[in-house]
């Protein structure tokens, strides 16, 4: 069975509560194997017998979102994906001025050429957002809530769902999952 690492977007926001002992459990009554999680925000770690990232997708989010009683999307990346992903973007000097921080979005695939264009093309003070394959580097000079490239305002424009993580967690992730 191939492992994934799966991420949860817009669960416990506001109304949209799911607590991951009860993912966990519904994941694994489902079929999927290893099952764990990593804090509170939906991220998991999962194998399957399902072959496609896709595919992993598509059920993951089925089956919790029967489960919670709302729509899941769910987004994810093979375990070695991760440690390639963070070494792309530790190669990527900072481009916002200032005590940065640094997040990424993961989206549930490759934005359009144009979509990728209009998001690079966005000035925003002390903001920025870089498409790399189908993730985006979201780095902020100010602090995260108060950030106009918000997660919604990226999704509008690439056209695409994404979800988004502070890079700390990426890289615990890709120590704690990562083969």
């Amino acid at each position: 069975m191939a492992g994934y690492i799966v991420f949860l977007r817009a669960v416990n926001v506001g109304k949209r509560q799911l607590k991951m002992a009860d993912a966990r459990a519904v994941l694994s009554d489902e079929g999927f194997g290893d099952v764990e999680s990593h804090i509170q925000t939906g991220n998991f770690f999962v194998t399957s017998a399902l072959r496609s990232v896709a595919k992993v997708e598509a059920e993951v989010g089925r089956v919790l979102g029967a489960h919670a009683g709302f729509d899941i999307v769910a987004i994810a990346r093979k375990p070695a994906e991760l440690p390639a992903l963070l070494a792309e973007l530790d190669g990527i000097p900072e481009q916002v001025k200032g005590e940065t921080s640094r997040y990424v979005s993961f989206c549930t695939t490759a934005p359009s050429a144009a979509a990728t264009a209009e998001l690079h093309a966005q000035e925003v003070a002390r903001e920025r957002a870089t498409v790399i394959g189908k993730d985006v580097l979201m780095e902020f000079a100010v602090p995260f809530h108060e950030a106009k490239l918000t997660g919604a305002r990226i999704e509008k424009i690439l056209g695409v769902p994404g979800t988004a993580r502070n890079i700390k967690v990426v890289r615990a992730l890709a120590q704690k999952w990562s083969v």
